[in-house]
Formats: C-alpha cells, sequence, structure tokens
C-alpha cells in the first residue's frame, strides 16, 4: 500500500485505522479453569517442513534437500518416540508436499494420537500470493491431508506465519475452527475481521518459543546458530513457568530437523518432565481450541 507518492506517514486515519482492523484480537478465550483443575495447559507443536522450504525456493541442492530428508528419516521417529515415552500428544502441522513425500510420517501420527495440522502446499509465503491461488493452496493442501490421515484438518498454520489480505476469509471459507499463526496474545483469543468476530479461534505462537530463531543455519547467507541449547532450555522453561503461574499456555514450535538433533531433542525432554511435575494438562492444540471453545461464555 505504501509507495513513494502516498508514505505511511501521509496516510489519512481511515487508512492506517483500516490496515491495522483488518485481523485483529477479539475477546480472551482463556478458560477459568483446565480439565482436571491442571495450572496451565501445555501445547507442543511441530512443523514437519522437511524438504519444502528448499522446494518453495527452487532450490534443488542436493545437500540442502539432504538436511530436511533428516527430519523425517531421523528427527520424527527420534520425537514420536519420546512423546510416547512421555505420553504426550503434540500437533504436527505438515505442508501437503511434506506429507506426499513422507506418507509413512502421517500415518504414524495419527495411530499414536497427535493431530495433523495444515500448513500450506509446498511452504508458500502465502501473504504474498494471489487470493485465487492462495485459496486453491489451502483447499488442495485440506484435501491431501485428509486423504493421508483419514480426517480433515480442523486447524492451520500458516507457513509464513502471516496473513495476507485474503487469509481470515478464505480459512473461514474452507471451515477451518482455528489459526495458529499470530502472536495478538499468550492465550487463545476470538479473531475479529475489521471488529466483527469471524468465528475463528487463534492460538497464538511466539518467535520467542520457535526453535528454527536461535539454530536456524543457511549455508550461503550470515544465519546461524547463535545461541547454546542450554540457554534456549532456559528461556523456555521460563515461559512454561510464566504459563503455570499466569494459568495460561504454554505453546511451543518446534521443526524435526532443527529439534530432532541430539544436542537439542534433551531440551522437549526436560521441558517435558518439568510439565508433569507442575501438573499441566498436555493437549494437542485441536483439544485446547475445543476446551476454551466448550467453556466460553
Amino acid at each position: 500500500m505504501s509507495d513513494a507518492d502516498n508514505p505511511p506517514w501521509a496516510w489519512p486515519e481511515p487508512v492506517w485505522r483500516g490496515v491495522v482492523e483488518e485481523v485483529r484480537a477479539g475477546r480472551s478465550l482463556k478458560p477459568a479453569s483446565w480439565p482436571g483443575g491442571a495450572p496451565a495447559a501445555f501445547a507442543l507443536s511441530f512443523d514437519a517442513d522437511h524438504e519444502t522450504p528448499a522446494l518453495r525456493d527452487g532450490n534443488t541442492s542436493p545437500g540442502v534437500l539432504a538436511a530436511g530428508e533428516f527430519g523425517s528419516r531421523v528427527a520424527v521417529p527420534r520425537i514420536l518416540d519420546l512423546l510416547a515415552r512421555h505420553e504426550v500428544p503434540a500437533s504436527f502441522y505438515v505442508p501437503a508436499v511434506s506429507a506426499l513425500l513422507h506418507p509413512d510420517d502421517i500415518r504414524r501420527f495419527v495411530a499414536e494420537g497427535h493431530e495433523v495440522g495444515a500448513h500450506g502446499w509446498i511452504h508458500e509465503r502465502n501473504s504474498l500470493l494471489a487470493e485465487a491461488d492462495e485459496r486453491d493452496l489451502v483447499l488442495r493442501s485440506l484435501d491431501t491431508l485428509e486423504r493421508l490421515a483419514g480426517r480433515r484438518p480442523t486447524g492451520i498454520r500458516t507457513p509464513s506465519w502471516d496473513f495476507s489480505p485474503a487469509t481470515l476469509r478464505i480459512l473461514v471459507e474452507a471451515g477451518l475452527r482455528y489459526d495458529s499463526s499470530l502472536m495478538a496474545d499468550d492465550v487463545p483469543y476470538e479473531l475479529l475481521s475489521h471488529g466483527e468476530p469471524s468465528g475463528l479461534v487463534e492460538l497464538p505462537v511466539e518467535w520467542v518459543r520457535d526453535d528454527a530463531v536461535y539454530f536456524g543455519m543457511a549455508r550461503y547467507s550470515g544465519l546461524r546458530p547463535y545461541t547454546d541449547p542450554e540457554t534456549v532450555a532456559r528461556i523456555w522453561r521460563r515461559e512454561l513457568d510464566g504459563a503455570v503461574a499466569d494459568g495460561g499456555v504454554f505453546q511451543l514450535t518446534l521443526h524435526p530437523s532443527v529439534s530432532g538433533h541430539r544436542s537439542r531433542s534433551w531440551i522437549v525432554e526436560e521441558l517435558l518432565a518439568a510439565g508433569r511435575d507442575a501438573g499441566v494438562w498436555f493437549a494437542t492444540h485441536e483439544q485446547v481450541v475445543d476446551h476454551v471453545l466448550a467453556v466460553a461464555p
């Protein structure tokens, strides 16, 4: 919208107010209590991107694709075994192309009681797409995951953690119940469209609770892992402790190809043990959304 002839500082109030009100946080859906009297909800999620970010960018380097393949070949089994030991459910957000490349992963997610959520077609940057293209990719991804998982996803995490002007409308049209891509709160909330309830719940994410922020790596750029695992573990433990103190939600976004390495997977194990000691309710994102809707006034 902004250009040299129409800089933001020159926008009249209806313009900047309209931009802000396009997608906005509505009422908080933080419940008065969690199932079983738990002090907080622990919602663990994994974005099973694998090879798709490279493919999206047209990167056909075997080295880059192999790093994505590690996510399915090694990290997913390691993560699923860890979750099984702790008897904890998780939500796996899967680009459709990743699901087609690794269909056995989807079957195992479902068989072991985890949620399969949508995460775009090929990890496209949805906020840069034309509305028709974005709608097509959302619907195609939902159809693909329904065929492989045996159940249509009820939630989505947009692959770019962002919305285009059409995203909210498309998600509502697609019949989804919740999104997990935005960051206006620590707890679930109602999404508004131009001040009106959209009918969609937001279970918010945050970059501080995403492993790629700390451990990202790109060979031909300046992006390198810059935080040691012990520090990341302390940051996330503070987030967990804060959620317990607030009676809220500890939501965490991990990537198998990032946190599935031996030097990092222990962080998840320690967080699960700490959550167990605190008496949290371990739940998929879908289960958290179901609960807050069931008890919302």
